[in-house]
């Protein structure tokens, strides 16, 4: 197998893995399954991965650069949290509907019976957690919001939340208390406006103006 073809064929693997995950669960994604739905023997899985579990995790990296990529360019135009809240609620309605955090949450479920795996899910999910963490600071750091909860206590926050609100979807049919729960937190961001407001730090001159002894 030449350079190219092998490139090819890891590529055509990479993307029947991802799809046979959203469609068939971590459970029906064994390496015939994966190899049939990428037209190739399944020998190629061992080949070129080593296995059925790195395969997945290179399917979860392909989608995770490109999520990331894309999330980076949507939350950057983002001052506020009314404008954090509906860029949050799009981007939940695009995971949803290309089946993004299905992978992401099938690979989660597998690694509670597979310990090997959980520290790879783990060392996947930092980046994102670093990635939340960065934006809230943009946007809250130095407000009174930020001491009360800071930034990276938030971003746990929201990634747990946001797995566990993919999850419930799926009990969810028709998504509507999905979705209550994406209304409810735009109409919560603009009542903590106040609590964003970054007041600026009085120097020696504001203080002996008002009669306060100069430092």
């Amino acid at each position: 197998m030449n350079k190219q073809a092998g490139a090819e064929t890891r590529e055509r693997l990479i993307e029947a893995a991802a799809e046979t995950v959203r469609t068939e669960g971590y459970a029906g994604a064994s390496a015939r399954t994966i190899a049939k739905a990428a037209g190739v023997n399944s020998a190629l899985v061992f080949y070129h991965f080593g296995g059925v579990d790195p395969l997945l995790l290179a399917a979860l990296d392909r989608a995770s650069e490109q999520r990331m990529t894309d999330y980076r360019r949507a939350v950057e135009r983002a001052r506020t949290l009314e404008e954090l809240a509906e860029i949050a609620t799009a981007i939940y309605r695009a995971d949803l509907e290309a089946g993004h955090i299905t992978l992401f949450s099938e690979l989660v479920g597998a690694s509670i019976a597979r310990p090997e795996l959980r520290a790879e899910i783990v060392k996947r999910s930092d980046p994102w957690i670093d990635f939340v963490e960065q934006t809230l600071e943009r946007v809250i750091g130095g407000s009174p919001l930020a001491r009360l909860m800071p930034p990276r206590d938030l971003a746990y926050a929201a990634i747990t939340f946001y797995l566990g609100v993919n999850l419930f979807t799926h009990l969810d049919a028709d998504r509507s208390r999905t979705d209550a729960l994406f209304t409810l937190a735009r109409r919560v961001a603009p009542r903590a406006r106040l609590l964003t407001v970054r007041f600026p730090r009085r120097g020696p001159r504001a203080r002996r103006q008002d009669g306060a002894p100069p430092s």
